[in-house]
C-alpha cells in the first residue's frame, strides 16, 4: 500500500472507530480502505476486509452493483455530490439479510473526491430468506416496498397501504410498527368491513354501562387499547360515509368520547389505514370524504401483487410451507414450483398459502408433486392474471420465464464447471454468474 494510501487508511479507520453500527470506508475504485470492528464482524465474520471489494465482501459478486442491474449508493452519492440511501440484501456469514446503506462522499480541500463513507444497519422486519414469521422476499418490487417502510416507521405520519386483497397489507402495517419508536406498545387491528354506525363506534371508543341495551358494564374501545402504540384500521375505503365524519374528528382534535359518556379522553396512536379500493376514485364520487382522505394518505405505500413479484414466489412457497401445519417436514418438487411459478394468482400471497395448505393434505409423501397442486396450477392455460407475463397468449411463457426454466434444466444436468457451462451457453462467465444470482433470487 502507497503512503498516500496508508494515510487515507489511518485517517478512515479514525473515523470509523466512533460509529457503532457497521462502517466502512471505500475508495472511489471500490476498494475498502478501512472497516469498523462492528462491519468486520456482521460481514464478514470478524475476517480482515480491507484491500477487498465491497461488492465481494457484501454481494459475493466480481462487479459493482450498477453492473449487474442493481442499485450502487456509491454512483448515486458520486453523482449527487450528497449522502445516499439504499436498500440491499447483503451476504453475511449467518446469510442474506436487507440491509439499509448510507454512503457519503468524502472531498478533498481542493474539491477532488477523497472516500466514501458507508453506514450499514440490518432490517430485521423482513428476512431476505426463510423465516418463522414476517415479511419474506428478496425481489426488486417487494425491497421497494421495504424502503418505504423503512423511511416511514421512525416517524408519525399516516401510512395508507394499497394493493390488491391478499398482498399482505397487515404483515407491513406489523413491519412499519415493528420498526417504529412505539414497537413496545400494542399493535391494535381493526377490520371496518361490514361495520354498522353503531358497532363503529362501540369497537371504536367504547361505551359507558347502560349506554344501549345489554351494555352492563363500561368497555374500553380500540382508540385506549392502542394507547401509545399503533391504530390499524383495515379496509378504510369501507367506512360508510357517516362514519367518516367521527373518524376525522377524532384525527382532528386526537380525542374521543365513549358511547353514552360525556368525558372526553386523550387519543395517542399512530395511525396506519389499508384498502384494496381506489380511494381517489370514490372521493370523486362521492363515496370517501376528500378531507379524510388527505389525512390518512399523508404517505401511500403500494403493495405489489405476486404476479409483480414473481421471483419471490419460490422463496414465499417453501416459507409459508414451513409455516403451514403438518407442513414443516415437507418440500416441493422443482415441477410443483414451476407450475407455482407460471400461475397468475389472483388471490396473492393469500392464495398460495391455500394453495400450499391443500397440497400438504394431499401429498402421498413428503415432496408435493404437480398433482397435488390444483388445476390452474398445473395447467399453463388456467388463471393468469392481467400482467402476469401471457405475453397475450394462453399458456405462452414470457422470454423471462422460458429462459429461467431452461437455465434451472441445464443447471440439473450440465456436469462442467461453471466456465464450461457458460462457454456451451455461448454467454461471458459474468453473465452467467448474474443470471444464476438472479434464478437463485
Amino acid at each position: 500500500m502507497s503512503d498516500e494510501l496508508g494515510s487515507i487508511a489511518g485517517i478512515a479507520q479514525a473515523l470509523l472507530e466512533g460509529i457503532h453500527a457497521p462502517a466502512v470506508a471505500i475508495d472511489p475504485e471500490h476498494r475498502i480502505l478501512a472497516a469498523n470492528e462492528r462491519y468486520r464482524l456482521v460481514f464478514a465474520g470478524g475476517d480482515e476486509v480491507v484491500g477487498r471489494s465491497c461488492h465481494a465482501v457484501s454481494h459475493g459478486a466480481d462487479a459493482p452493483c450498477d453492473q449487474r442491474g442493481e442499485t450502487c449508493p456509491m454512483r448515486l452519492a458520486r453523482e449527487s455530490g450528497q449522502p445516499q440511501q439504499v436498500l440491499h440484501i447483503h451476504h453475511t456469514p449467518r446469510g442474506d439479510v436487507h440491509v439499509s446503506v448510507e454512503t457519503r462522499p468524502v472531498y478533498r480541500p481542493d474539491g477532488s473526491l477523497w472516500m466514501f463513507l458507508e453506514r450499514l444497519e440490518t432490517y430485521g422486519t423482513a428476512a431476505a430468506g426463510t423465516a418463522e414469521g414476517g415479511l419474506v422476499g428478496r425481489s426488486p418490487a417487494f425491497n421497494a416496498v421495504l424502503d418505504l417502510v423503512r423511511r416511514v416507521a421512525p416517524s408519525m405520519t399516516a401510512a395508507l397501504l394499497l394493493g390488491e386483497s391478499g398482498t399482505g397489507k397487515e404483515l407491513v402495517a406489523r413491519a412499519i410498527h415493528d420498526a417504529s419508536p412505539r414497537r413496545d406498545r400494542p399493535f391494535v387491528p381493526l377490520e371496518c368491513s361490514g361495520l354498522t354506525e353503531s358497532l363503529f363506534e362501540s369497537e371504536l371508543f367504547g361505551h359507558e354501562r347502560g349506554a344501549f341495551t345489554g351494555a352492563h358494564a363500561a368497555k374500553a374501545g380500540l382508540v385506549e387499547a392502542a394507547n401509545g402504540g399503533t391504530l390499524f384500521l383495515d379496509e378504510v375505503g369501507d367506512i360508510p360515509l357517516p362514519l367518516q365524519v367521527k373518524l376525522l374528528r377524532l384525527l382532528e382534535t386526537r380525542s374521543f368520547r365513549r358511547v353514552g359518556g360525556v368525558e372526553p379522553h386523550e387519543a395517542d396512536f399512530r395511525l396506519i389505514c389499508a384498502t384494496h379500493r381506489d380511494l381517489e376514485r370514490a372521493v370523486a364520487e362521492g363515496s370517501f370524504r376528500q378531507d379524510l382522505y388527505y389525512r390518512i394518505s399523508a404517505f401511500p405505500i403500494r403493495l405489489p401483487p405476486l404476479r409483480e413479484r414473481r421471483e419471490d414466489i419460490r422463496l414465499l412457497a417453501e416459507t409459508l410451507l414451513k409455516r403451514i401445519p403438518g407442513g414443516e417436514q415437507m418440500t416441493l418438487s422443482g415441477a410443483a414450483l414451476d407450475c407455482l411459478e407460471r400461475y397468475g394468482f389472483p388471490g396473492n400471497v393469500r392464495e398460495l398459502r391455500n394453495i400450499l395448505e391443500r397440497a400438504a393434505l394431499l401429498a402421498d409423501g413428503a415432496v408435493i408433486l404437480p398433482k397435488d397442486l390444483p388445476e390452474a396450477c398445473r395447467d399453463s392455460t388456467g388463471v393468469v392474471a392481467p400482467g402476469s407475463g401471457s405475453a397475450g397468449g394462453e399458456g405462452i411463457l414470457s422470454l423471462e420465464q422460458a429462459e429461467r426454466a431452461y437455465l434451472r434444466q441445464v443447471v440439473e444436468q450440465f456436469r462442467g464447471d461453471r466456465k464450461a457451462l457458460a462457454q456451451a451457453l455461448g454467454v461471458s462467465e459474468r453473465t452467467l454468474f448474474r443470471k444464476l444470482q438472479e434464478l437463485a433470487g
